[in-house]
């Protein structure tokens, strides 16, 4: 005779047999079922030799075989939701190793701006936004000018997952009364002519709010902040009334934050409240590694924005890039390469860069200028001025000072 799922899978439906034996057991009457579901088979449901305790035969009777259907149905739907969740544990599986993926690409470029981390150091960084980012804690960015730290921002703002903008507002730019109404918003009627107008709280609801430069918030204003933080809800200038907000905060600064608290300048509440996780961005020369890296990314995104030929950077130029110590770290090293292609006839050497990168580079000097402290200083505001075209905006980023510190030194 045919194996018994052989004729149920023939015959799809309920069948009896006799005499018979069945997975080694010998058996006199067998009735078995299809386990079935969606037209799938999925196995069978079989009963052996009804046990008699009524002396009225052991044969099954039909309300047997209806019972053993009725099981089987059931059975046939529960097997059918195993088989799913194996396939959609599969196809999870699947997913997270794609999220990987997507996750380091994402990780590699971040509005349209490429992370390069091959040195430990930042792909410790990384690491660590990957972990943190889903999480709703606040994030302390710390590092000199020029790491990074906006851009690292971006990165905690995109693998978040929340659905609202990433906005961001500079505190060392603004002064106080202009800040504090940029940050909370403003009702209007306050003054003459002023219009009610959103802050960027309101604006980040649901997203995340970049406090860039949060060390130069003057104490005011960080009142204020440390009571939204606390209250999830802001008051507008000159407003009464308070506005929830749903807000995750990403703050960054260069300067030293417990000095600031130790010196009063700086709230130890509001300290402890935005440095829920705080990652160090390292400097540019504790990463040598990336350096080629990063001016090869620089080099070729220059020249395709600008529509020009990729010149060949010599070896004595790419051994200067790597023994510059890079006080302005990453966004200096950018404006060097893009000032030294601009500059260049097909090839970047030694000779062309040298001097676009201040008195660090410059080789020995000779005469009683080169120790004249604040003539070298001076000799190198003025080359990071003539890099980025005279913009004192910029050379003040670049060179880590305010603007209105350029200014008072007569530039």
């Amino acid at each position: 005779a045919d194996p018994l799922w052989r004729d149920l899978l023939a015959q799809g439906a309920p069948l009896t047999r006799r005499d018979g034996a069945l997975a080694g057991l010998r058996f006199g009457e067998a009735i078995a079922v299809p386990l079935a579901y969606r037209g799938v088979f999925l196995g069978y449901l079989a009963l052996l030799d009804k046990e008699d305790r009524t002396g009225a035969g052991s044969e099954f009777s039909a309300g047997d075989r209806r019972f053993l259907e009725s099981v089987g149905a059931l059975a046939g739907v529960a097997l059918d939701g195993a088989r799913q969740i194996e396939s959609l544990e599969v196809q999870r599986e699947r997913l997270v190793e794609e999220n990987k993926v997507l996750r380091g690409q994402l990780a590699a470029e971040v509005g349209g701006r490429r992370i390069v981390a091959h040195a430990p150091s930042m792909r410790r960084v990384l690491d660590l936004v990957e972990r943190v980012a889903p999480r709703g804690v606040s994030v302390l960015l710390r590092g000199e000018s020029g790491t990074g730290k906006e851009l690292i921002a971006k990165l905690l703002h995109h693998l978040s997952g929340r659905s609202g903008p990433l906005v961001a507002i500079n505190c060392a730019a603004l002064p106080e009364s202009l800040l504090e109404s940029e940050l909370f918003g403003i009702e209007g009627g306050v003054a003459t002519g002023v219009s009610a107008r959103r802050g960027k709280f309101e604006l980040a609801s649901g997203g995340t709010l970049f406090l860039d430069e949060i060390g130069d918030m003057p104490p005011v204003v960080q009142a204020k902040l440390l009571r939204a933080l606390q209250e999830r809800e802001v008051v507008r200038v000159g407003g009464e009334d308070p506005v929830a907000v749903d807000v995750r905060v990403v703050a960054a600064t260069h300067h030293d934050l417990e000095r600031l608290v130790a010196d009063g300048r700086f709230r130890e509440d509001l300290y402890y409240r935005v440095r829920g996780v705080e990652l160090e961005l390292p400097p540019l020369r504790e990463r040598r590694e990336d350096v080629p890296h990063l001016m090869r990314h620089f080099v070729e995104e220059f020249c395709r924005r600008e529509g020009i030929r990729t010149p060949q950077v010599a070896k004595d130029a790419l051994a200067l890039l790597l023994d510059y110590d890079y006080p302005g770290n990453v966004r200096e090293l950018q404006n060097l390469i893009e000032g030294a292609v601009s500059l260049s006839d097909g090839s970047v050497d030694a000779a062309l860069l040298r001097p676009l990168m201040g008195s660090a580079a410059a080789g020995p000097a000779a005469g009683p200028e080169a120790l004249d402290l604040a003539a070298v200083e001076r000799r190198h505001i003025q080359r990071v001025l003539q890099l980025v075209q005279g913009n004192k905006s910029a050379a003040a980023r670049l060179l880590g000072l305010d603007r209105r510190t350029l200014l008072r030194r007569g530039f």
